[in-house]
C-alpha cells in the first residue's frame, strides 16, 4: 500500500536542495514574467526623479505612460534592468523558500497534529523567511529601480557607480523599510494563501488551478495594504539617481526623510502612486511564485 504524501509541505526527507530549487524556480518565473509592470510602477512612484527626453514630465496615469513609453523609447525598454532582479531573485527565493519550510518544519509538527491549518505559525514562517531573503534582493532591487529610471545603464555600470558614489551602505538604505513592507506582506501572504487554500482545497492535493487562484488572492490584497510603505522604498533607492530634481527627494536617505519628502511634495495621495500596477503586477506574480512553486514541489516529489 502506497503511502499518502502530504502534499503541500515537502517531506522531512526531501533534500535542502530540492526546497532551493523549488524556490529559485518560482522566483525567477514570478519576476520575469511581470517585470513590465513593476518598471511601470517604479516610474508611477518616482515622478519626482523622472523626465522624459524633452524635459516634460512623464504621464501621471499608466495607460498614457504605457503609450508614451511605447512611442518615444519603444516598448522593450520596460524590460531594461531585469538581469539585475533575476540574478538576485533565483538566490533570494531559494532562501525564501527554503526558509519557510524550515521554520514551518520546526513550529508545526505534522505527525502530532491534529489539524492541517496553522495561519499564525504559517505567517511566522514567512516574515521569517522574509528577512533572510530580503537581505540577499535588496542590492539587487536597487540596481533594478535605478536602471528602470535611467535605461542607457547597463546593471554593472549602475552597480559600480553606486558604490563609487554613494558607498555600499546605499546597496541598504531601503533594507528596513523593505523589511517594515515584506514581513507584514509575507505574513499575510502565506496566511492568506493557507486559509484559501485550505478553505477552496481542503484535501491539499495538487491542483495549478487552486493554487493559482490562491496566490492572485493573496498576492492582490498584500500589494494593496502595504503600498505606501513601497513608496518610500522606492524614495530611497532612488535618491542618488542622477534623474532626481527635487533636492528634498535627494536628500532622503532615511524613513522619516523619505516618508516627509513625499507628503510634502504630493500630500497624503502620494503613498498611493503606482497602487494599481503594484495590484496588477503582484496579483499574477504572486500566482505565479505559488504556482510554480508548487509545481516544482510537485516534481521534486517524484524523485
Amino acid at each position: 500500500m502506497d503511502t499518502e504524501v502530504d502534499y503541500e509541505a515537502l517531506p522531512d526527507h526531501a533534500p535542502l536542495v530540492h526546497q532551493l530549487m523549488a524556490g529559485a524556480f518560482a522566483g525567477i518565473m514570478e519576476h520575469s514574467i511581470i517585470f513590465p509592470l513593476d518598471a511601470l510602477k517604479t516610474r508611477l512612484q518616482a515622478m519626482h526623479a523622472v523626465t522624459t527626453t524633452g524635459g516634460q514630465p512623464i504621464p501621471s496615469t499608466m495607460l498614457r505612460q504605457i503609450s508614451s513609453i511605447s512611442a518615444s523609447e519603444g516598448s522593450l525598454v520596460l524590460w531594461k534592468g531585469v538581469q539585475s532582479v533575476l540574478l538576485g531573485a533565483g538566490p533570494a527565493h531559494a532562501v525564501y523558500f527554503a526558509t519557510y519550510e524550515m521554520v514551518k518544519s520546526a513550529l508545526i509538527d505534522e505527525s502530532s497534529s491534529t489539524s492541517k491549518y496553522h495561519p499564525f505559525k504559517t505567517a511566522f514562517s514567512g516574515a521569517t523567511a522574509t528577512i533572510a531573503a530580503d537581505a540577499l534582493m535588496n542590492p539587487f532591487d536597487v540596481i533594478k529601480q535605478r536602471i528602470q529610471l535611467n535605461t542607457n545603464v547597463s546593471v554593472w555600470d549602475t552597480a559600480k557607480n553606486i558604490y563609487k558614489k554613494e558607498g555600499f551602505q546605499a546597496f541598504y538604505y531601503s533594507y528596513p523599510t523593505t523589511l517594515a513592507m515584506n514581513i507584514p506582506f509575507a505574513a499575510l501572504n502565506f496566511g492568506i494563501y493557507d486559509t484559501a487554500t485550505q478553505f477552496i482545497n481542503p484535501s491539499g492535493g495538487y491542483n495549478p488551478f487552486i493554487h493559482c487562484l490562491c496566490g492572485g488572492i493573496s498576492g492582490a490584497a498584500c500589494a494593496g495594504l502595504t503600498t505606501p510603505l513601497d513608496c518610500i522604498k522606492t524614495a530611497l533607492q532612488v535618491r542618488g539617481s542622477e534623474k532626481v530634481s527635487l533636492e528634498v527627494f535627494k536628500q532622503a536617505d532615511t524613513f522619516k526623510k523619505a516618508t516627509s519628502a513625499i507628503y510634502q511634495t504630493y500630500g497624503w495621495r502620494g503613498f498611493w502612486k503606482g497602487v494599481k500596477p503594484r495590484i496588477l503586477a503582484n496579483m499574477p506574480a504572486t500566482a505565479i511564485s505559488w504556482t510554480a512553486y508548487e509545481f516544482a514541489k510537485h516534481f521534486l516529489l517524484q524523485y
